[in-house]
């Protein structure tokens, strides 16, 4: 799971699908990036079951895969935001 989020598009690919359902070509053109690659990342990424697919129509929307996973990126950027204090190492 964490090496898939090593990857920065991945990453960045998880969090667009954090808070809402998206559709490829919405996250290929917030992300600025085409949109066979952002497939090819979706494919990993639901592979490992981070994000779910849903079929509206024509259109395939994603969304992250469940609370387990949302919680581990909001403690991961909680984490991350927090001030670093060299003096406790």
């Amino acid at each position: 799971m964490f090496r898939l989020m090593g990857d920065g598009s991945r990453l960045k690919i998880i969090l667009v699908c954090l808070n809402e359902p998206v559709c490829v070509g919405d996250i290929a053109l917030q992300l600025e990036l085409s949109a066979s690659l952002v497939s090819h990342h979706l494919r990993l990424l639901r592979a490992a079951r981070l994000l779910r697919s849903e079929k509206r129509g024509k259109q395939v929307f994603y969304s992250v895969a469940d609370e387990h996973i949302r919680c581990v990126l909001e403690d991961m950027i909680d984490h991350v935001a927090e001030p670093y204090d060299r003096e406790e190492t």
